[in-house]
């Protein structure tokens, strides 16, 4: 089966990163002799220069019908100083809205190879198995009214507006349960019941979900706050986490800590399985642009290199390659090749010298 894939290396980090997981991608495809056709397309301020905004019209349409996007990183400081309407159309939260990719998965693994670099004892790495499912079309992030205004005397103040329908959290509820019963059958469901509405709605559906149509999964339910703690002391104790867009935003940051950086965290943005069978996936490395170190040629691609994993995982359905490529980034960082932020007390080589790396242990599998 024909796949189409898009590439948007994107702002600061994002060519570097996507450069190397291009690679890893162009190597797998052509070994296992997939039908697959890459396209790649400025985006970001990368566009701005020739086509005034952030993305070309042809660009936006090949994006929206590619089956996969593997996409860098968006925003810096010469994002930020485009005029508005270069960013009109075709921006990230855009991209994520207009395509329904409203399950976001956000895997966070403990490397005992980079227990140098974790914030968990080695001993507590191996545990450390966690999938997050966060939702990303509604909430804070999407809802009206939203803004920044003045008042009669002068006074401003801004305003979001956090809203989420049943809908909503009946889909991403049976998206979470489907994954729990493929892993531990367990599911902890994430919210802030105790004093939001959205989030008493969100136990509530959940919770009649899991009663009514996935009776062997079992749920539990835990506050934000007390589960940020538990990520940064005891995260082996979860398995799939389900929670809303921003709590999954803040969440899967803390698996950085845990995972050693966050150059070591993908996720996946899926929407639900269309009429040919096949769900739009958009992957990126949660890393973001990294402005600071854009260009220096440091930056950490195993993010990038993760979410081919993952596009191989979701996307093309084979996830022997998946795996293939998870075990050529483990057994590199196993070997002590290590950017700057997993170096610990290891030399650090570059990021294209890290792909290198991972490219050498794949092409060894064969």
């Amino acid at each position: 089966m024909s796949h189409r894939i898009m590439i948007l290396p994107g702002d600061g980090i994002g060519p570097e990163v996507i450069t190397q997981a291009r690679r890893v991608l162009e190597l797998v495809v052509e070994r296992a002799s997939l039908d697959v056709e890459i396209t790649q397309a400025l985006y970001g301020a990368a566009a701005y220069p020739e086509y005034k905004r952030i993305i070309s019209d042809e660009a936006l349409s090949d994006t929206f019908a590619a089956d996969a996007i593997l996409f860098g990183a968006i925003g810096g400081d010469a994002y930020d100083a485009l005029p508005p309407e270069a960013r009109r159309e075709g921006g990230l939260l855009q991209l994520r809205k207009q395509m329904q990719l409203f399950a976001n998965l956000r895997p966070i693994v403990g490397f005992r190879e980079l227990a140098d670099a974790s914030s968990l004892k080695p001993e507590r790495l191996d545990s450390v198995n966690v999938l997050l499912l966060r939702e990303l079309n509604g909430g804070l992030y999407f809802g009206q009214p939203r803004g920044i205004s003045d008042t009669d005397d002068g006074v401003r103040f801004g305003r979001n507006t956090m809203v989420y329908s049943e809908l909503e959290i009946e889909r991403v509820a049976r998206f979470a349960f489907e994954l729990a019963g493929a892993r531990d059958k367990r599911l902890m469901s994430v919210d802030k019941a105790n004093v939001l509405e959205t989030s008493r709605l969100w136990r509530e559906v959940v919770t009649r979900i899991g009663a009514e149509e996935y009776p062997g999964i079992a749920l539990d339910h835990m506050f934000v706050d007390n589960c940020a703690m538990q990520l940064a002391g005891r995260p082996g104790q979860f398995d799939t986490i389900v929670t809303e867009n921003t709590f999954g935003d803040i969440l899967s940051d803390i698996g950085g800590a845990v995972a050693g950086s966050l150059g070591m965290l993908p996720s996946a943005s899926l929407s639900a399985v269309g009429e040919d069978g096949r769900r739009k996936a958009l992957y990126e490395p949660v890393h973001g642009s990294a402005p600071d170190i854009t260009g220096q040629g440091i930056a950490n691609p195993l993010a990038a290199i993760l979410c081919v994993a993952m596009l191989l995982r979701h996307s093309l359905e084979r996830a022997d390659l998946a795996a293939e490529v998870e075990l050529a980034v483990r057994s590199t960082v196993g070997a002590g090749v290590r950017t700057p932020d997993i170096a610990a007390s290891h030399p650090t080589v570059s990021t294209r010298e890290m792909g290198d790396a991972v490219l050498q242990r794949l092409a060894e599998t064969v």
